[in-house]
């Protein structure tokens, strides 16, 4: 197989992975998973170390044991004792307290060790899987202990989870932060949703294919509408959320970016900055709402008592952890427009929610009606055609026209063209975190989150939230089970749409 210089830049690098936050959900349900998965497909680099760094006392058999347990629960490939056990050859634990100079000190020798055992590079990728709270304490210590100044032909890389930052003021604290510790180029804000398979297809499903991109805009298109619903409510995470709601924990980062995704124009080149460019162009695009418009175009609502699969459900006051008159939305519906030349006077409605009935994250393009005219005038009710790609599950791209059924009757019923990833291609798709990590292993920073992009984003999340602070009685209720409330139903119905059932 010939390999183009282009392809050898974005092969992985062998590096050290130090996760912070080693002995948390992220690391045991998510990224050992991730890199067992790779390291079955052959995928990982050679000589690649993986060091948890945690509060816990545990030897490094401990940790692997542990490690081995989850990963054959939440791996997407079987466990073979084998793979696993030349993979976790490559782990290794680290105990310190994320405050003690003193442990990132020893990290810097246990790296040496390593790198001497192993023929291993030093480059360095530091996984901040930990709280937020969390974060610019283990920044401060990599600097102090000079773990993020890298040897001369080597490298150092940091990857920070959301949520970067609760508003546009704390963002950009934590870029002044992250700034100052590492360069934006070796800067990866990690956004899973922007790893899974379908969110990457966006792009290829628009720019490769002329009768899409044709119709990709203000002429042809009604409306879109992107939706991210689960079942589950808080589970365990009151914490947390209480404090972020809806908006902030799914808005803001995920359906933004699959927004910008779906919007933007054509990048220069695929280079990671032509593509984020061009992300940034729409959010700085997104028509502010801010005071009155916010409760025009803006639909919050928590979870009331209900039930889902005959299982009864408490409202989301009830929950463990959640203050009894909170007043935090489990959903969230808006009616975003986008001022440029390609989208003015097209809607984009945007809803997330919990203890919906379904699961379910897609985006649906509804293009605009034929003229009645025609089939029409034969008493015929013309579904729109609707484009849906499907983020999770199931993932996809779905058509639906109309068409004539079969006899000798002028009969059109609605009908659907179905592309699917596992059928089609007949192998499971890679979880986001395996694209993700590989990505960051190959300095290639398409599918992170830039700090220009992060801001951007609260900058139009932060007018929404100043709103509510001044008006508390827009909050409605909605059953857990149900789809939403009703007021979200009236938002989508003042342009003659209405809420796609998942």
């Amino acid at each position: 197989m010939n390999i183009t210089p282009q392809q050898i830049r974005q092969l992985p690098e062998s590096c050290t992975l130090v996760i912070f936050g080693a002995t948390g959900d992220l690391t045991h349900r998510k990224l050992i998973p991730a890199l067992y998965n790779l390291a079955v497909e052959g995928a990982l680099p050679a000589g690649l170390n993986v060091v948890g760094f945690a509060r816990r006392e545990k030897s490094n058999e401990e940790f692997r044991d542990e490690l081995k347990i989850t990963t054959q629960k939440f791996s997407r490939s079987p466990l073979n004792e084998e793979i696993w056990n030349r993979f976790a050859q490559s782990i290794s634990y680290h105990r310190s307290e994320f405050h003690d100079l003193n442990g990132y000190c020893r990290l810097v020798e246990q790296l040496g060790k390593n790198d001497v055992l192993s023929k291993s590079t030093e480059n360095r990728l530091f996984y901040l899987a930990v709280a937020p709270d969390q974060v610019e304490t283990i920044l401060h210590n990599l600097k102090e202990s000079g773990l993020n100044f890298p040897r001369e032909g080597s490298w150092a890389r940091v990857i920070i989870e959301k949520p970067f930052g609760v508003d546009l003021k704390t963002a950009h604290h934590l870029n002044k932060l992250v700034h100052g510790v590492f360069p934006e180029k070796e800067t990866y804000r990690i956004d899973h949703y922007l790893g899974k398979e379908t969110a990457q297809n966006i792009m290829v499903l628009r720019f490769a294919n002329s009768i899409f991109e044709s119709l990709w805009n203000s002429k042809h298109i009604h409306h879109v509408q992107i939706t991210a619903a689960e079942p589950l409510g808080v589970e365990g995470r009151a914490g947390y959320y209480d404090k972020a709601g809806a908006l902030r924990d799914m808005v803001q980062n995920h359906l933004l970016q699959l927004l910008t995704l779906m919007a933007m124009e054509p990048p220069m080149s695929m280079s990671a900055d032509a593509i984020r460019d061009e992300k940034v162009k729409v959010l700085k695009s997104l028509r502010p709402l801010k005071g009155k418009d916010v409760f025009k175009n803006v639909v919050r609502a928590q979870y009331d008592e209900g039930t889902i699969n005959g299982q009864a459900l408490s409202a989301y006051r009830s929950e463990q952890g959640v203050a009894p008159q909170s007043t935090t939305e489990s959903y969230v519906a808006l009616q975003i427009a986008i001022d440029n030349w390609r989208w003015a006077g097209v809607p984009f409605f945007v809803r997330a929610g919990k203890r919906m009935p379904h699961a379910g994250t897609e985006i649906a393009i509804t293009f605009n009606a034929v003229p009645p005219v025609l089939f029409n005038t034969l008493g015929h009710t013309l579904d729109q055609n609707v484009l849906v790609i499907r983020i999770q599950p199931n993932e996809g791209i779905s058509l639906g026209m109309s068409a004539k059924t079969p006899g000798s009757t002028l009969r059109i019923e609605p009908v659907k063209m179905n592309f699917c990833y596992g059928t089609s291609f007949q192998k499971q798709n890679p979880e986001a975190y395996e694209r993700l990590l590989l990505d960051a292993m190959s300095g290639d920073a398409t599918l992170f989150a830039r700090s220009d992009e992060v801001e951007a984003a609260w900058a139009f999340v932060d007018g929404i939230e100043e709103a509510w602070l001044q008006e508390s009685d827009d909050l409605c209720f909605y059953k857990s089970g149900t789809s939403g409330p009703d007021k979200a139903d009236d938002l989508i119905s003042s342009c003659g749409a209405s809420w796609r059932k998942l």
